[in-house]
């Protein structure tokens, strides 16, 4: 399997995470740096994470990629099969990929190079979505758990975006639960070594 992707993007690091977690990270070659070309041979919305898999199709999305990650290992999954735990999990990804959506249109937002065409009532309005899931995630903090999932996974990348690029956003210290939660998950082995750094 091929990956494109990117060191920085919080998507990419799901994938990664979910890589690690399932044992398959040794079967995938890492395609970076991925350009804009090179991406949208693969997907034709030309973003990352982008999968090639070993029949030659191409996946993309990180929903997609790291469900398909799951459906090829023999151990516990990390899409829950049914029940309450696949709508939890499903649940938490959901808020996760909401946090990132609105994180990073923060920072699209902050890098337009005409500063008169940034929009301080956008930045805010997605703030508002990121604070929101925040406070939802605090006042749900016991569907959380301990183990690895689809859930924990993207509401791990999510805390650990909002620290790499919205350090502005104090949101620890309103919600101790979700950053017990967070110090405690931030220790495994494959969020440790996937934390977000600019290149340089």
């Amino acid at each position: 399997m091929k990956l494109h992707f990117s060191a920085t993007s919080p998507y990419v690091r799901k994938v990664v995470v979910v890589a690690a977690e399932t044992g398959l990270s040794d079967r995938i070659e890492w395609l970076t740096p991925a350009t804009a070309a090179a991406i949208g041979a693969v997907n034709p919305l030309a973003k990352v994470p982008a999968l090639i898999t070993d029949h030659g199709d191409a996946l993309y999305d990180s929903p997609v990629i790291c469900e398909y990650l799951d459906s090829l290992h023999d151990g516990e999954k990390m899409v829950p099969a049914g029940g309450d735990a696949r709508w939890n999990a499903l649940r938490l990804q959901a808020l996760g990929d909401g946090i990132l959506d609105a994180g990073l249109l923060i920072v699209m937002e902050g890098r337009r190079e005409n500063e008169a065409e940034r929009s301080a009532g956008f930045v805010d309005f997605q703030k508002r979505k990121i604070v929101a899931a925040l406070d939802a995630l605090e006042a749900r903090h016991s569907s959380l758990g301990d183990g690895p999932d689809i859930g924990t996974i993207t509401v791990g990348c999510a805390l650990g975006y909002v620290d790499f690029r919205l350090g502005d956003l104090v949101w620890r210290s309103p919600r101790p639960a979700l950053a017990a939660w967070f110090e405690g998950q931030s220790k495994r082995p494959a969020m440790a070594a996937s934390v977000p750094k600019d290149p340089g």
